[in-house]
Formats: C-alpha cells, sequence, structure tokens
C-alpha cells in the first residue's frame, strides 16, 4: 500500500520523493529529482520540474506548471492556472540549460491566486497574498497584498488572512487568530 495517492493517469519520474498522505490527481506529471512533501494537494494538469523542492500542506491547483529552480516552503497555495517562469529572456534558438534558471521562492503561508505571473528571480514573503491575475516582477514583503499588472502592495495580511492596516500589522497581534 503507497503512503500517498496517486491518479492512475499521473506520472511519477524516478528519484522522486513523496510525503505521506499527499494526493497527485489527474494528468499530473513529476519530474526526476523533486521533492514534496507531506499532505500535499497536487491538482488536475499539473506539471513540477526537475529538483523541484515543495514543501509539506502545499496546495497547488489544476493547471499550475512549477519549473525547476522554483521552491515553495510548507503551507503555500497556489490557485489555478498561476503560472511561473524560470528563464528572463527566453529565446527559442538559444539552449538554456538549468545554470541560466533563475530561483524563485515562495515562503511559508503565502497564496497566490489564480491566473498570476510570477517573473523569475524573485522572493514571495511569509504569508503574503498575491492577488488573482496579478503579474510578480519584484519581490514581495512578508504579510502583504500585492494585486495589479506589474503587481503592487495593496494592504497587509496577517497568517489567518485577516486583512489588517500597515499599522495593525506592526502590533504583531491579530484579534482574529490571538496571534
Amino acid at each position: 500500500m503507497s503512503k500517498f495517492f496517486k491518479h492512475e493517469t499521473a506520472i511519477i519520474d524516478n528519484n522522486v520523493t513523496i510525503g505521506l498522505g499527499t494526493k497527485i490527481w489527474h494528468w499530473t506529471h513529476i519530474s526526476k529529482g523533486a521533492k514534496i512533501g507531506k499532505n500535499c494537494v497536487l491538482g488536475q494538469n499539473v506539471f513540477i520540474g526537475n529538483n523541484v523542492k515543495i514543501g509539506n500542506n502545499v496546495k497547488i491547483q489544476n493547471n499550475v506548471s512549477v519549473y525547476e529552480g522554483v521552491s515553495l516552503d510548507n503551507n503555500v497555495f497556489c490557485g489555478p492556472s498561476v503560472v511561473f517562469t524560470n528563464v528572463k529572456y527566453p529565446r527559442s534558438g538559444f539552449t538554456k540549460n538549468n545554470k541560466d534558471y533563475f530561483k524563485t521562492r515562495v515562503k511559508e503561508g503565502a497564496t497566490i491566486g489564480a491566473n498570476s505571473t510570477i517573473i523569475c528571480g524573485v522572493e514571495i514573503g511569509k504569508n503574503a497574498l498575491v492577488g488573482a491575475g496579478s503579474v510578480i516582477t519584484t519581490n514581495v514583503k512578508k504579510h502583504s497584498i500585492q494585486i495589479g499588472n506589474p503587481a503592487r502592495i495593496y494592504a497587509w495580511i496577517c497568517a489567518c488572512g485577516k486583512r489588517k492596516t500597515k499599522k495593525k500589522l506592526k502590533s504583531n497581534y491579530c484579534k482574529n487568530c490571538k496571534k
């Protein structure tokens, strides 16, 4: 008996680590060297590139590609059709190798809304929220809500998801979650 669930249409390459309780749904492909934590959910038509690292309790909705060079910390949420890139200046006629990939890190508790595009080489801060359809071109500060194209800070958010003002954020206390 397997320690994780894999739909019969999913493809898992050799040399992949998958944590206990993880669910891998229809037409998902996990490439060699990938490491996926415990209790993750990878929706339909998800692609995980070579050597990608995904933490525990990560939710990746349908039609998301997480390319080599991208890492997702614990408790990250990627909405449907989120787009990650890993090359800044792609050209069809010039072969790139993994030395050319820019690193992108999504820190613990961050949420990326549906149809957002994450340009490579950025860091999305702890508990940040990227609004649906946004284009991230620079680092996202922890606890910030960023929206737009290019995305800019709109507001601030607690780890529990309650919107805050910048002044309240600095108090380090949330009446909602008591943290």
